[in-house]
């Protein structure tokens, strides 16, 4: 099973995310299948490559909480629900 999830980079205190697609068993810093965002909560920054978190999404993903949050601010569920109407 792949999730969205957060992989942590950065220095001490100064921790900065990447969004990665992951296998489940894999460990947080463990190789990922794709970088799929950014996020940074010291500038309150975020970048979001939204077409591969949808291709994600619709293989079945599952985001974990805190990933889940970001895209909703970023309306990422809107062009999900978008694109599923438009191709029933």
């Amino acid at each position: 099973m792949v999730k969205l999830r957060l992989k942590r980079c950065g220095r001490k205190q100064r921790a900065v995310y990447r969004i990665v697609a992951i296998d489940v068993r894999s460990r947080r810093e463990g190789r990922d299948l794709r970088k799929v965002g950014f996020y940074d909560p010291i500038k309150n920054q975020t970048y979001l490559n939204v077409p591969a978190i949808l291709y994600f999404l619709e293989k079945g993903a599952q985001p974990t909480g805190t990933v889940h949050d970001i895209s909703k601010k970023a309306e990422v569920f809107k062009e999900l629900r978008f694109n599923q109407m438009k191709f029933n």
